[in-house]
């Protein structure tokens, strides 16, 4: 397979045409290779349209997925981002090519592990990989308070947690799958004043929840 001609059309005819078209973006793909985070096993499906699976029952999301959710994250040099669900550290290093620092938090210690490896072999310097349930977001004292710019979310959620809204700054975005098989979509919530909100749906997708995202409790009475 040739690598490069491969990455080329996964840019081209994914990714783009999934309206992708930050050049910004679509060059950071570019610069850091996703094959490198991809299991041995599945190296030849690193460009292909698909999940693929990595240990713990967990998977790698979508190429076009990623860049999609990078663009509307829009990250600043300045900013702090916090990733729930390392999985194998690729989403994670193309966030820290565009923030100041990245915290993603990992509840598997073997995906925490791999994504250790992945980064530091990748030379990604300002990742922090935690090990822990980050299902109601995780808290950073050394940020300010709150403490994150951008909080993206790796795995769907029936609901969002109200422990998120209060960990992004004013001007702070995040970007969650929200919903239940088969009915999901991407959202954008961005903090517009201390205890206002602004929602955009994004696109409907379906994702793999994430582990110990809490569950709505569908008893009526």
């Amino acid at each position: 397979m040739n690598i490069e001609q491969a990455r080329f059309n996964m840019i081209e005819q994914q990714i783009r045409t999934w309206d992708v078209l930050d050049q910004d973006v679509l060059d950071l793909l570019l610069v850091v290779k996703r094959e490198a985070f991809v299991p041995a096993a599945f190296k030849s499906l690193a460009f292909v349209d698909t999940e693929i699976p990595l240990p713990c029952g967990e998977n790698m999301l979508t190429p076009k997925f990623e860049a999609r959710i990078l663009q509307e994250a829009a990250i600043k040099k300045h900013e702090h981002v916090l990733e729930i669900g390392a999985g194998s550290g690729y989403m994670a290093a193309l966030l820290a090519y565009k923030a100041r620092h990245v915290t993603t938090v990992e509840i598997e210690p073997a995906l925490k592990t791999l994504a250790e490896k992945n980064l530091s072999g990748y030379g990604v310097a300002n990742v922090d990989v935690a090990l822990g349930n980050g299902a109601f977001g995780w808290p950073a004292s050394d940020h300010g308070s709150p403490p994150y710019d951008v909080i993206v979310i790796s795995g769907s959620m029936p609901l969002l947690p109200e422990t998120f809204l209060q960990q992004i700054k004013i001007g702070g975005r995040i970007l969650a799958v929200i919903g239940e098989a088969p009915i999901m979509s991407a959202q954008m919530i961005t903090r517009v004043s201390d205890i206002g909100y602004d929602t955009v749906t994004l696109f409907e997708t379906s994702i793999k929840p994430l582990r110990a995202a809490v569950t709505p409790s569908h008893f009526k009475f």
